[in-house]
């Protein structure tokens, strides 16, 4: 499958938001109280396995050979699917899984869906083109809930509503909350259990007389068409069980082949994303039947709707592929020194952090200035890979997208191999590359050149003009050694291997 999204707002570049997010203090406060908590949770949870590594590499290996036959297993699923009373639907782009969506709940003549946190949806739109339709969606996560009373973005994977504190909460549930359903309470104070007290009364309602819900899923199963959603709070499961049709909208990378595989993954996500042995709730549903029709748990219509959005186009680079693997643990922002200063909303993606800044220029292409800017989020520390729970390189494929981005060079697109031309701005950093380039190309030229430099290096200025003045804001440059490597190589070893 190939295809185009949306077209996505016009944000500005990674570092213009990232400057003004620096300077909010109690932006930078949140960020920190939280990604520090979560990381050292999630630390003492891994450490208590001692098989953990060889967890990561099955969970690697599983993903690496579902990547590599992923249309077998989508067809699998497909059948698997359809066997048990379900109808899989193909959306090759945000567009057509918007419209998809937005047709089966028409045909319901329901005008309100509750909603299960979902990640794709979010990719796509779906809020805004159900509003569109006359269809109000109702967020039941809390975090969501949060960020949709609010009007705002959500700026983390796990907790969309990391950047707002217990106080921002209560302030918003007392102004916003009688707009959407049941008001909060006169008194609501800030204690999260009175917090959560609120929300829960406020979506109880809409559990009992919502028929329609629409959901993500963190897995999929080829082999039983089995769904599968690992959340915290109950609410997603109150959403699978309760209204009578059900439209999960979910990306082609979370299928895996068998029930087995589930093995892994329920051991590597809860503790890489809650910092828990296993997740309060993990819900599993497959099609309908007698057990999930009218007189039972569940819905009685269900409806998948398998989103590429990308994807394929993503999986033809052998190098960038390997971010499909990603199961959405969050385990990567919570250790990131630019996410935790910076903020989600700087990356202009539902996907913030390292994960977004190599799985958003990807999908939607590196021709805007937001997604030219992503690669460069990072300061390729590595931290975010030796957390990942399926080894993604992150830092590899951030280098590999700079490259892209600097020179251009052929992509698919669309399913069709195309050539890509540079993004604007990088003039000086591609004539630097093919200066060194040719420097290193010609060993003499550069030895000249060592010793040049450490003949001048009195004059060493502690800022460096034009382009790279930006690079020597925030460092010093490195002192210049008396003699070059090879220099004195040769001097305390003569030609001696």
């Amino acid at each position: 499958m190939t295809g185009t999204h949306l077209g996505m707002p016009a944000f500005p570049p990674f570092p213009a938001v990232a400057r003004e997010a620096v300077r909010d203090g109690v932006l930078r406060a949140n960020l920190r109280h939280a990604t520090h908590t979560i990381r050292d949770k999630r630390a003492r949870a891994v450490a208590e396995l001692a098989d953990w590594d060889r967890l990561r590499e099955a969970g690697k290996a599983l993903k690496d050979h579902t990547l590599r036959h992923l249309d077998r297993y989508l067809l699998q699923l497909e059948a698997a699917v359809t066997a048990a009373g379900g109808t899989v639907h193909w959306a090759v782009d945000a567009e057509e899984a918007n419209r998809i969506v937005v047709g089966l709940v028409r045909a319901t003549g329901e005008r309100e869906v509750v909603k299960v946190k979902s990640m794709a949806t979010q990719e796509t739109g779906l809020n805004e083109a159900l509003e569109a339709a006359g269809i109000a969606a109702y967020e039941t996560d809390l975090a969501e809930l949060i960020v949709q009373l609010a009007h705002d973005r959500p700026s983390h994977i796990l907790v969309p509503a990391i950047h707002r504190n217990r106080g921002e909460i209560r302030d918003l549930f007392r102004s916003e909350m009688a707009g959407w359903g049941r008001p909060a309470p006169e008194a609501l104070g800030d204690d999260p259990r009175e917090l959560a007290e609120a929300a829960r009364l406020h979506l109880r309602e809409k559990f009992l007389r919502a028929k329609v819900a629409v959901s993500g899923a963190n897995f999929m199963v080829a082999e039983t068409g089995t769904m599968v959603v690992l959340e915290s709070e109950g609410n997603g499961r109150m959403c699978l069980t309760l209204p009578d049709t059900l439209i999960s909208v979910v990306g082609i990378e979370k299928v895996v082949p068998t029930f087995r595989d589930l093995e892994v993954f329920l051991q590597t996500l809860p503790r890489s994303s809650t910092a828990e042995r296993m997740n309060p709730y993990t819900t599993m549903w497959t099609g309908t039947g007698p057990s999930q029709g009218a007189d039972g748990d569940g819905p009685s219509a269900f409806h998948l709707v398998l989103l590429d959005n990308g994807r394929t186009d993503t999986l033809a680079d052998e190098t960038g592929r390997q971010a499909l693997r990603c199961i959405r643990c969050s385990a990567c922002l919570n250790v990131c020194p630019v996410y935790e200063r910076a903020g989600g909303h700087a990356y202009g993606s539902v996907y913030p952090g390292p994960i977004g800044a190599v799985l958003s220029p990807q999908l939607r292409g590196t021709g805007s200035a937001i997604d030219a800017s992503l690669p460069y989020a990072s300061t390729l520390c590595g931290a975010c890979y030796e957390v990942c729970p399926v080894a993604i390189d992150i830092p590899e494929v951030l280098v590999h997208l700079r490259e892209r981005v600097v020179q251009g060079g052929p992509v698919t697109r669309e399913g069709v191999r195309v050539r890509i031309r540079p993004a604007h701005g990088h003039t000086a950093e591609r004539a630097a590359m093919r200066a060194a380039r040719l420097l290193l190309d010609h060993p003499g030229a550069l030895r000249a050149g060592e010793r040049l430099l450490s003949r001048a290096r009195r004059l060493r200025p502690r800022r460096l003009p034009g382009p790279g003045r930006a690079w020597t804001d925030t460092r010093e440059l490195p002192e210049i050694p008396a003699e070059s490597f090879r220099d004195w190589w040769t001097r305390e070893r003569g030609n001696r291997p």
